[in-house]
Formats: structure tokens, sequence, C-alpha cells
């Protein structure tokens, strides 16, 4: 019964040690090496997961502003959401309607980096085509 105990305690020990060395990222250095968690790539990015979209944001606040042939809605940077014209929101609405619907989420993130608000009569279709 003895040698039991004893070869299950040098077992348990054996199993300890690897998960010590495989639950332990070190470099060759012996410092820490970050964890890094994918959540895929800005294109994949749903409203029901708010830190892929944060980190988006930051990734292209570092990047230049992209534009989808667009560069018209500028004029509107700073109105307010309420305060467009028809003729205004359906410059808005032609644009979203002629773009991929994976375009979406990209656009969104350009018209924020560019400081333009979306006309309020357009939100609820862009938040349904965001969900696409």
């Amino acid at each position: 019964m003895t040698e039991i105990t004893i070869i299950a305690i040098i077992a348990l020990a054996t199993l300890g040690a690897i998960a010590y060395i495989f639950g332990h990222n070190r470099r060759a250095d012996g410092s820490e090496e970050p964890i890094v968690i994918g959540e895929g790539d800005c294109a994949t990015c749903t409203p029901e997961s708010p830190r892929c979209e944060q980190a988006c944001m930051m990734e292209a606040a570092t990047k230049p502003i992209e534009y989808f042939d667009d560069e018209e809605l500028d004029a509107f940077k700073g109105r307010a959401a309420d305060s467009y014209t028809d003729e205004e929101v359906e410059q808005f609405a032609y644009i979203l309607h002629t773009m991929k619907p994976e375009e979406v989420a990209a656009w969104c993130r350009s018209l924020i980096l560019r400081g333009i608000n979306v006309p309020d009569e357009l939100k609820d279709e862009l938040m349904m085509l965001r969900e696409n």
C-alpha cells in the first residue's frame, strides 16, 4: 500500500509540474508573455461584442480614416443628428444603400472618427444592417 501511495504522490507532483510549465507563458528572459484573446477581425464585430467594437475603434483611430466614396459627407461634420433636411438624409441613405453589408460597421466607425452624426431617420435601419 505504501508503494501505491508513493507512486500516486510522484504522479501528482509530475502532473502539477507539467500543468505549471504549460500554464505559465514565459519568455526566454523569464518575463511574462501576455495572453492575447483574439475576437476576429473588425469586420466580424457585433453589437453584442462591445469590447471588439471598442478595440476596432481604437485601431481605426491610429490609421488614416477610411472613406467609402462619401467625402461629401464631411460637410456635415459636427451637425446634430436631428438637424438634417430630407435631401441631406437622402445623401446618407444613398451611400448606405449602395455599400456592401459587411462595410456598414466600418462606415459607422469612419463617420464617428470624422465627427459626422448619422441622421436620426436612418439610425434604426443602420443598426439593423450592422447586426446582419
